[in-house]
């Protein structure tokens, strides 16, 4: 058995594979991990490529898109290793990008989970969107990070090169302890796709463990390379697994005044966008707080049982005041928790 499990969750990826995975493989040490594809019911020729151009690398065949969440939970039945890294299949590794992060686990045994600097694939110099130096979150519950507040992404000038505790790791390339994801039940696999590491990693610190970002671990994103950010099906998930998350993990003495003050912004939210022309990601909104009011019930086990083991319920990593607030009315561009 290898140390680390790098599992690479693919779905109609074929041109992604043949771009993405030869960087994989050429700065993983065959020593220290095993690669692995699960491939999410794939219809175009992804198994073929994978047997034909990296007969090194074991597959996993899922048979059916069962999503982000539920594909991973599922591949990871079918793994065995201290350490799983997540790795989306638009990812491009550096040298030496996995022992940095392997290193500080073997370290620090109350980590339970961390990152690399995230980069931009098609703009090196800038970080990118999806987890940059590491995840925080303010009050209301929206995620932002080091080097990326709401559609605003920092250049990376070396400015957060240390590593640092953050409240959540992106599912980008997210290295955890195997025991420590199933211990807290793995992804949510009711959410599909978007927010759901945000919600792993919510569980987990609420339970007393750490997550860092350590930036001296760089990869590049592409991003989107699945939905697009105007695909009006990824604005639902987003808005509607938001809300979700917020039930699931908020305590009991701030759970209805912050969602009453967010169904305010996300109606906002969508009023905006139908000033804008924007029809579609407005009917995903509207989807999203509909769907959400209506099923919410069938979460409370899961709320109730979050609670019921959560050691924690404040934490330095979540910002006391509001992003929106800040970026739009004071013009903030970065924030420092």
């Amino acid at each position: 058995m290898k140390k680390v499990a790098v599992v690479i969750l693919n779905w109609n990826g074929e041109k992604l594979l043949k771009e993405f995975l030869p960087s994989v493989i050429a700065h993983t040490s065959a020593e220290l991990a095993e690669i692995v594809v699960a491939d999410n019911g794939s219809t175009d020729q992804s198994i073929s490529i994978l047997h034909s151009d990296f007969p090194a690398v074991k597959t996993i065949v899922l048979g059916q898109n069962y999503g982000f969440a539920e594909g991973y939970n599922l591949a990871l039945k079918q793994i065995e290793a201290e350490y799983v890294v997540l790795l989306n299949n638009d990812v491009l590794v550096t040298e030496n990008w996995l022992e940095p992060m392997t290193d500080y686990l073997d370290q620090h045994p109350r980590t339970a989970a961390c990152q690399p600097k995230i980069r931009s694939y098609r703009h090196p110099e800038y970080f990118e969107h999806a987890g940059a130096s590491g995840g925080f979150m303010d009050i209301l519950g929206y995620p932002f990070c080091r080097g990326r507040l709401i559609h605003h992404v920092e250049k990376d000038n070396l400015q957060y090169e240390n590593t640092v505790s953050i409240f959540w790791a992106t599912g980008a390339c997210l290295c955890i302890r195997l025991k420590e994801y199933r211990k807290v039940g793995g992804l949510d696999d009711s959410f599909f796709a978007h927010m759901e590491e945000i919600d792993l990693c919510w569980r987990l610190k609420s339970r007393g463990k750490n997550i860092v970002c350590i930036p001296q671990s760089i990869v590049f994103h592409l991003g989107a390379a699945t939905l697009s950010n105007e695909n009006p099906h990824k604005t639902y998930l987003n808005f509607r697994n938001n809300l979700l998350m917020l039930y699931k993990n908020l305590p009991k003495g701030k759970l209805w005044g912050i969602l009453t003050v967010r169904l305010m912004l996300d109606i906002l939210a969508l009023v905006t966008m139908l000033l804008k022309g924007q029809f579609r990601n407005a009917v995903g909104v509207a989807r999203a707080i509909i769907d959400f009011y209506q099923h919410k019930n069938r979460y409370s086990a899961k709320r109730t049982e979050n609670l019921q083991k959560s050691t924690q319920t404040v934490f330095e990593e979540m910002y006391r005041g509001s992003i929106i607030f800040d970026f739009f009315v004071m013009r903030k561009r970065k924030i420092k928790v």
